[in-house]
């Protein structure tokens, strides 16, 4: 059965750092692009970065320079680390994959809190 489970939020003081993880089961994973999404309350649901199959990296704006999305293939695992963290980043971070090649299938991640607060 294909699972994405993320690990890693917590909460963290502005101008920290922390680093959410994301491991696959049950899907070819170097067949599929990865990204990361978050949720704040209120809010819709927002790309922060996307990490293809060959890795080739796309980030929203408001985290470029900040934010670094990476995985290993090995590991079946994908990695948002994030620094200089802001309370405005504060939300639920969700894992996502799409298959690279059909598109059709995408899969989520049930999510991952993390909270910046002094």
């Amino acid at each position: 059965q294909e699972r994405l489970v993320e690990s890693g939020g917590g909460l963290v003081q502005p101008g920290g750092s922390l680093r959410v993880s994301c491991t696959a089961s049950g899907i070819i994973f170097r067949l599929y692009n990865m990204g990361w999404y978050r949720q704040a309350p209120g809010n819709q649901r927002e790309l922060v970065a996307t990490i293809t199959t060959s890795g080739s990296t796309n980030y929203a704006d408001s985290v470029k320079g900040r934010f670094t999305i990476a995985r290993d293939n090995a590991k079946n695992t994908v990695y948002l680390q994030m620094n200089s963290l802001r309370p405005e980043d504060t939300a639920v971070y969700y894992c996502h994959a799409i298959h690279s090649i059909t598109g059709s299938r995408n899969y989520w991640g049930q999510g991952t809190q993390v909270t910046v607060s002094s």
